[in-house]
């Protein structure tokens, strides 16, 4: 059965795009990927798009979407980062709060640790959730 991961931030335009690009790059359709935001803006952040064009991984197509109880119900693991109690909770699912930086407002140079430390988190997750 193929695991599915739901990451959430307030805007979905973020850190939550960033991670879904990472996990879908890194897991290889291994792993169904969703993300949203409590707050969806309308465009994703352009230098988070180009933060993860320098990992090679094209996020400039993705939408922000909003959270949807079902989005929630149909993940194995949820990850959230900085929605506070927007995410609904529900029993057996497994769920994660990355605090992470904000890269809303900020230039390239403070977003690439955001980003690498993303990377490293998604490449830490994809060891638990996926068999050897």
């Amino acid at each position: 059965m193929k695991p599915s991961v739901l990451f959430v931030c307030v805007h979905n335009a973020g850190r939550s795009q960033m991670a879904a690009g990472f996990l879908t790059a890194l897991s290889q359709g291994r792993v169904e990927v969703l993300s949203a935001g409590s707050e969806p803006k309308d465009q994703i952040n352009p230098v988070a798009i180009a933060a993860m064009a320098e990992e090679g991984i094209d996020i400039a197509g993705n939408v922000p979407k909003i959270l949807t109880t079902e989005a929630v119900k149909q993940s194995d693991v949820v990850i959230t980062m900085g929605c506070g109690d927007a995410c609904p909770i529900f029993p057996g699912k497994r769920y994660e709060d990355w605090k992470l930086d904000d890269p809303a407002g900020q230039g390239i140079e403070s977003v690439r640790p955001i980003r690498d430390e993303i990377k490293a988190r998604i490449e830490a997750l994809l060891a638990e959730i996926l068999p050897a």
